[in-house]
């Protein structure tokens, strides 16, 4: 019942997390990145920030976004099949957004999948706009890419 579980908190990446942020990324894309790339990415990139949401200590999203001298590219947003459509995508843009903001970047940038307009959508209702397409960008369907920026 939704009253018994606990808020969603937005916390930091800790490796103590990675089995099941890996475990979301299988079930979310096509092409998965591997566990060890997750790894390398959120602990020894020192562009990378990544973030999980937490409901009742359990991982239920994260999202991954690098900071490129003045810019921000979202790698990855994700949350689990059984908790999506309840905000939680959100809360992680926002506080990707936040994070953004406080380290003076001048917009962030993503690519999509042409045909996952749940994301799009989600994007666009956070100021996100399309600005080109990379064509043929997917390597498992040469599904184009909607490239899309939020100015900050």
């Amino acid at each position: 019942m939704k009253g018994d579980m606990e808020v969603t908190k937005i916390l930091p990446f800790d490796i103590k997390y990675i089995d099941d942020i890996y475990g979301i990324e299988l079930d979310s894309f096509s092409i998965p990145w591997s566990k060890d790339s997750l790894e390398k990415d959120a602990i020894e990139n020192k562009m990378s920030i990544y973030l999980v949401a937490l409901e009742d200590e359990k991982v239920v999203g994260y999202a991954g976004m690098w900071h490129v001298v003045t810019e921000g590219h979202i790698t990855n947003v994700a949350v689990s099949p059984d908790f999506r459509r309840r905000g939680i995508a959100d809360m992680l843009l926002t506080e990707l957004t936040n994070i953004a903001v406080k380290k003076e970047m001048i917009g962030i940038t993503l690519e999509v999948r042409m045909n996952n307009v749940a994301a799009q959508g989600l994007y666009l209702k956070h100021g996100y706009k399309v600005e080109g397409i990379r064509k043929n960008y997917y390597s498992d369907t040469k599904e184009d890419a909607i490239i899309m920026w939020k100015y900050l």
